[in-house]
């Protein structure tokens, strides 16, 4: 496993456990050259999820860029990762366990948005605030007046 520090090829595992059920395989491991520790996970392979964008492009699934979207619409907040990771999980889940083997990107924001209105409302706010593109102010106060009524 390359480093992500140093880019040297091996490292050790210090630590591994099962995580999701027994889905995934967490290892926590340390690079020989730097002594920097980093973590893994191994999964196991699946049939891609293709994202159908907007300009009708297709792209595999990536966790990771979901994750980091809902990372920055949480900064600052009082979100743990391990929240985030188990919510990127369900979504990653859902869409697994679904027939359809394209989904629009559109579905899974709207998929990111219902698990940040759970975790965090400033957080969701954010994230809707990029998903939905608010043309103006008023769009912005429709979004939240909506969130304050079904409080």
């Amino acid at each position: 496993m390359k480093c992500p520090y140093c880019g040297y090829e091996e490292s050790k595992v210090i630590d591994s456990r099962p995580t999701d059920e027994g889905e995934r395989i967490r290892r926590r491991r340390e690079c020989i050259k730097c002594g920097k520790r980093f973590t893994t996970y191994e999964v196991i392979e699946s049939v891609p999820i293709l994202v159908v964008k907007k300009d009708k492009s297709r792209e595999v699934f990536d966790r990771n860029k979901l994750l980091g979207g809902m990372m920055r619409a949480c900064e600052k907040r009082q979100v743990s990762m391990d929240t985030l990771e188990r919510a990127v999980d369900d979504i990653e889940a859902n869409l697994q366990n679904s027939l359809d083997r394209e989904v629009s990107s559109m579905h899974i924001g709207e998929l990111a948005m219902q698990k940040l209105k759970d975790i965090d409302e400033v957080a969701y706010v954010r994230f809707a605030s990029v998903y939905r593109q608010f043309k103006d102010i008023n769009a912005f106060m429709d979004e939240l007046s909506q969130l304050l009524r079904k409080r």
